[in-house]
């Protein structure tokens, strides 16, 4: 993997965020020319886990798009593949800088009682960008992975 932009990561990230999309498609998004994928197609993929799931507020979707990156670079295709103990190190790492950055994975606690369970998605108004940290959540998960990225590169090129 060639050095990221990190920068260019962010603000595509946030950009993708403040245009409509959700938190999972901004982070997923972002990669997904690092990745190779097509932006439209990780949309789609990103798409039910914003609101952190569908608006259950469970797991962020800022964190959920770094997931599925991770996923697309080190995941496994069958149930008894050695890669799965080195996959989940790799998750628990970046919840932990994750976590550490903002005290919780989980929608509801950084959103703390700012954004409503259930229902349709809030449109998508200068009011809304106002009240939610999710720009915030999605250039921090974009550059924690980007920094992430560049270390493991940097560590099997020793």
């Amino acid at each position: 993997m060639e050095k990221l932009d990190q920068n260019a990561l962010c603000q595509r990230g946030v950009d993708l965020f403040m245009s409509g999309c959700n938190c999972a498609q901004a982070v997923y998004g972002a990669f997904a020319p690092v990745l190779g994928l097509d932006e439209k197609e990780a949309m789609r993929l990103a798409s039910p886990f914003g609101g952190g799931f569908g608006r259950m507020r469970e797991v962020c979707g800022a964190f959920s798009g770094m997931m599925l990156v991770i996923g697309n670079l080190y995941g496994y295709d069958s149930a008894d593949h050695p890669e799965k103990d080195l996959l989940y190190p790799r998750v628990q790492e970046l919840g932990r800088r994750f976590r550490q950055q903002f005290g919780s994975l989980v929608c509801r606690d950084l959103l703390a009682k700012k954004a409503e369970v259930g229902g349709i998605a809030s449109p998508r108004t200068p009011e809304f960008y106002a009240t939610r940290p999710c720009a915030r959540f999605v250039e921090t998960a974009c550059r924690i992975l980007a920094e992430y990225l560049e270390e493991e590169y940097n560590d099997q090129t020793k």
